[in-house]
């Protein structure tokens, strides 16, 4: 019965690291590994420019009694 395990163990290794490989295939393929810089600068805009921070997290709090 160990077997089993084993081989079922081995079944799902070989389908999750296929998965890996096929999603940085597909990735590859259309564009999605190209320009990280783009990527990280889509999240900025005119109130926040890239470089300076507007919010933050956690919030401080301010110090005293």
């Amino acid at each position: 019965m160990e077997w089993i395990f084993y081989t079922l163990a081995f079944l799902i290794a070989t389908a999750l690291s296929g998965s890996a490989v096929y999603a940085l295939y597909w990735s590859s393929k259309h564009g999605q590994l190209r320009d990280f810089e783009r990527g990280a600068r889509s999240i900025f805009d005119d109130e926040e420019p890239v470089g300076r921070m507007t919010d933050h997290f956690p919030a401080k709090r301010p110090k005293g009694p």
